[in-house]
C-alpha cells in the first residue's frame, strides 16, 4: 500500500483539482493574520494541497516546527514564515514528484517572507521512521501533519516517534480523518479509498487509546467536521461507514490524567498572544477572555503552564487537594455514588 500511495500522489494525482473527495480539502477559514502570508505561497505549491485542515498553531515565533507529510510545501512555508527567521521548518515527505516542488520553491519563500537565509529543510523519508532521518530527541516545539497519518499502515510507530522528538510540553498539533467505526479489510485494501485518504482512517476511539498509549494523555480536538463521498462509486463502495475530519492537539506532558480532575485552580489569560488579544482558544470547549479568571481542571492547567503558552496565562492553585471530577467534564459517577456532594454528570458544556 505504501508504493500505491507514493504513485497516487506522485503520479495520479497532479494537483487538488484531481481529488475524487472533500477529505482532502480545508474546511476551516484562514485566520485573518495568515491570509496575507498565504497570498505569498507560489501557485505551484498551492496548486498541489492535499490537506483537510489548518495546522498552524499558535505562539512560532523563533520555534522549530516538524511537518509530517509536507508534500509540495504549502504548510511548510507558511510555518516558516510563523516562525520567523530566528525559528525554523522541516519538513518530510516519501513522494519525490512532491518533495521536488517544494525544494523548487524554497529560495522563492525565502525571499517572499524576507529571511536572510532559508529557514526551511526538506527530507525525504517515512514519517513512520523518523528515527532514520536523524531527528535528535526532544529537539522539536511542535509537530503538524495535515491529512497523513491515515496514510500511513503503521500509525502507533508515528505516535511514538513523535513523541520521541517532541520537547517536553511541546505539541503535536494534527489534522486527519477518522471514522465511526473500523474500517472492513476490503475497503482498507482499495487503493483509490486509501489514496483519497478514507480506507486508511483510525476508528475515533482507536485513535484515543494508540494516542493514550503513546505518551500523550488526554488528547483534545480543536475543530472537526463531517466529509461527504460525492462520487457515487465511491459512496456505493464505502457504504455505511461515516466519515468525519478533525484537528486535534496532543501535549508532550508526562503524568497527564485520563478524565478531568478538579483541584480547584483556575487560569488568567493575559491577551498577550499577538492574533488573540481579547479571546484564546485552546480547543473546542476551552475559551479564555481576556483578564477573566477561569477554573480549569488540573490537565488544562498544566497543558497552559507547562507548554509554550506558560507566559501567557497567570496561574492560580496546586495539586495539593483533589476535589473529585472536575464539574461538567470527565468521567460520570454511577447513580448510585452521586449526591448533592458530588460534581454533577458529564454535560455538553464541558470545563
Amino acid at each position: 500500500m505504501k508504493e500505491k500511495v507514493r504513485e497516487y500522489y506522485g503520479k495520479v494525482l497532479t494537483g487538488s483539482a484531481d481529488l475524487k473527495t472533500s477529505a482532502c480539502c480545508t474546511g476551516d477559514e484562514m485566520p485573518s493574520h495568515v491570509r496575507p502570508i498565504l497570498s505569498r505561497i507560489h501557485e505551484d505549491v498551492s496548486a498541489r494541497y492535499y490537506g483537510c485542515g489548518l495546522v498552524l498553531p499558535d505562539s512560532l515565533e523563533g520555534c522549530t516546527v516538524l511537518d509530517l507529510g509536507c508534500g509540495a510545501g504549502r504548510d511548510l512555508f507558511l510555518l516558516s514564515a510563523l516562525v520567523g527567521p530566528s525559528g525554523r521548518a522541516i519538513g518530510v515527505d516519501m513522494t519525490p514528484e512532491q518533495l521536488a516542488v517544494a525544494r523548487k520553491y524554497q529560495e522563492y519563500h525565502r525571499q517572499a517572507f524576507g529571511h536572510p537565509e532559508s529557514n526551511v529543510r526538506v527530507l525525504e523519508g517515512e514519517i513512520e521512521a523518523l528515527e532514520a532521518l536523524g531527528i535528535p530527541d526532544a529537539s522539536v516545539d511542535i509537530v503538524v501533519s495535515n491529512c497523513v497519518v491515515n496514510l500511513v499502515e503503521d500509525k502507533r510507530r508515528v505516535f511514538e516517534g513523535v513523541r520521541r522528538v517532541l520537547k517536553p510540553g511541546g505539541e503535536f498539533y494534527f489534522s486527519d480523518v477518522y471514522a465511526d467505526r473500523r474500517v472492513p479489510d476490503e475497503l482498507r485494501a482499495d487503493p483509490v479509498l486509501y489514496g483519497e485518504c478514507l480506507s486508511g482512517a483510525l476508528y475515533w476511539n482507536d485513535f484515543l487509546a494508540m494516542a493514550r498509549s503513546s505518551g500523550f494523555g488526554d488528547p483534545r480536538i480543536v475543530e472537526s467536521r463531517p466529509l461527504t463521498v460525492d462520487d457515487p462509486e465511491l459512496a456505493r463502495r464505502t457504504g455505511p461507514v461515516c466519515f468525519f475530519t478533525a484537528t486535534c492537539r496532543l501535549f508532550g506532558i508526562e503524568g497527564l490524567e485520563p478524565d478531568c480532575e478538579d483541584y480547584g485552580q483556575a487560569v488568567r489569560y493575559r491577551g498577550t498572544l499577538p492574533s488573540h488579544p481579547h479571546l484564546f482558544r485552546l480547543d473546542d470547549h476551552h475559551r479564555f477572555e481576556t483578564g477573566r479568571l477561569v477554573p480549569v481542571c488540573g490537565n488544562t492547567f498544566r497543558m497552559l503552564r507547562e507548554s509554550r503558552f506558560g507566559k501567557d496565562f497567570d496561574f492560580y492553585g496546586d495539586f495539593e487537594r483533589h476535589l473529585g471530577i472536575f464539574p461538567g467534564c470527565g468521567a460520570v459517577l454511577p447513580e448510585g455514588a452521586r449526591t448533592d456532594k458530588n460534581a454533577p454528570a458529564r454535560s455538553d458544556n464541558c470545563c
